[in-house]
């Protein structure tokens, strides 16, 4: 897709799936309960169709209730969690995360993402998750399954736990000028595995930083904006996270500009690789 033709309503196709994922997001890491309802429904307002939230996030129930409460359609919004921490064994671990879709989407519902959150709990909580994510995709309760924070030998140690469909849908990473974590980004596009970026916008950390400054004003934007528009124009899936109302509707009005080449090989420039994170950048070992 060319990236002038970017729209709210844009998707990327997942490997090994018949579905496809918007590609942008709404975060709400860490978003308290008692406003997590309201954002959510806001962004929904503002355009948006993907919510990523997690069990560490402490809202699944909030997600779940502003996507009831919304009126739209469940299969027009794509719910994406994750679940950092196994049970005992592969059949708690499973029931982890069907508590998480029941919070979700209802008894009878499903989740259309679930990712392990992280890889740094060691090879045998990867291996419980990633089994518990198989089952609860062959029950149907979780369409795709992906992960979260993981380097290439992360990746790489999937097929020696399921040599049948062991390639993740996602693999969401700190993405950013910044944080560009180019092997990694490199080697999933390699495997045509969707590359998702958390904390896109840099918690608005960088919002003063020259070069963006500079690009933000060439176009009349707003840092943040200019930083989401990179993150589209890579092919990834930004996942944009605030609970004020007017960022949440500034943070998805990104389709009516383009970076030119100049603006990109610029933002381009900035990375610091692994020193640039403000979370943490993935091991390659």
């Amino acid at each position: 897709m060319s990236t002038s033709t970017l729209s709210i309503n844009s998707t990327l196709s997942l490997p090994n799936s018949e579905y496809k994922i918007p590609q942008i997001g709404f975060g709400v890491y860490l978003s308290p309960k008692d406003v997590c309802v309201a954002s959510c429904k806001k962004a929904f307002e503002a355009g948006y169709r993907h919510i990523d939230t997690a069990q560490y996030y402490a809202n699944e129930e909030q997600v779940g209730q502003a996507l009831a409460e919304s009126g739209l359609p469940r299969k027009d919004v794509y719910v994406t969690s994750k679940i950092l921490s196994p049970g005992e064994d592969v059949e708690s671990t499973y029931k982890k995360i069907a508590e998480s879709v029941e919070k979700l989407a209802g008894k009878d519902g499903y989740a259309d993402l679930f990712l392990i959150h992280s890889p740094n709990g060691g090879n045998e909580a990867r291996k419980l998750m990633w089994l518990a994510l198989k089952q609860a995709q062959d029950k149907g309760i979780v369409r795709d399954i992906g992960v979260s924070n993981y380097g290439i030998q992360h990746i790489e140690e999937l097929a020696s736990i399921d040599s049948k469909a062991s390639l993740p849908a996602v693999n969401q990473i700190e993405l950013h000028p910044w944080c560009q974590q180019r092997e990694v980004v490199e080697y999933c596009k390699s495997k045509n595995i969707v590359v998702e970026a958390y904390c896109p916008i840099v918690r608005n950390e960088k919002a003063n930083d020259e070069t963006l400054a500079s690009i933000a004003k060439k176009h009349n934007k707003e840092p943040n904006q200019v930083l989401i528009r990179w993150s589209l124009q890579k092919g990834f899936v930004p996942l944009p996270k605030s609970d004020t109302p007017s960022r949440i509707v500034g943070n998805a009005d990104v389709y009516g500009f383009e970076l030119d080449k100049e603006d990109m090989a610029k933002l381009d420039g900035l990375d610091q690789g692994a020193k640039g994170a403000i979370v943490q950048a993935v091991t390659n070992a």
